[in-house]
């Protein structure tokens, strides 16, 4: 089962992303606001009772408050997203607690991120023209969730929460 632990944002941050423009760009696929969120660890294929497990024994102390912006941006030419900074030390403790569970994480620095488009082929699309669009939010995070994602052939891919975590603060 493909596995990731994440935090989705609420109603008000989703509302500013939909109002992103969302120009015809092609090889460019929009992601959908039932995608968005921001992973703090992804498993890959994993096993789920013990992927499950893991999630149970994350260790969180308070709420995180994250933050959207300043403005949307790329990786290379494959992903256009939308930063978002304040979830470090969750997404460390999530990292720590499911060490051993599906894929191990990348070494590279956690960059909390929403993803907004992603390119349809490998060779990329030129992502220049929008990046830079200013968006600003904050918010509290008061839960993470363990979810498992259905790949959907040549469609989106279908989230679904397994457990959810909720933190106090």
């Amino acid at each position: 089962m493909r596995l990731f632990v994440a935090v989705r944002p609420p109603p008000e941050i989703l509302e500013t992303l939909g109002n992103l423009e969302r120009p015809a760009v092609k090889g460019l696929r929009w992601t959908t606001p039932e995608q968005w969120h921001v992973t703090l660890r992804f498993f890959g294929e994993a096993d789920e009772a013990a992927a499950r497990q893991a999630f149970g024994r994350i260790s969180v102390d308070g709420s995180a408050e994250a933050e959207l912006g300043p403005a949307t941006g790329r990786f290379a030419q494959r992903v256009l997203h939308a930063p978002v900074g304040g979830l470090e030390s969750l997404a460390a403790a999530t990292v720590v607690a499911t060490a051993g569970v599906g894929t191990a994480p990348d070494s590279r620095p956690f960059a909390g991120h929403i993803t907004l488009a992603r390119a349809t082929d490998r060779r990329g699309v030129d992502l220049r023209p929008l990046t830079g669009a200013a968006l600003a939010g904050r918010w509290t995070v008061g839960e993470m969730s363990l979810v498992a994602s259905h790949l959907g052939g040549r469609g989106p891919a279908r989230y679904e929460v397994l457990e959810t975590l909720r933190l106090s603060g």
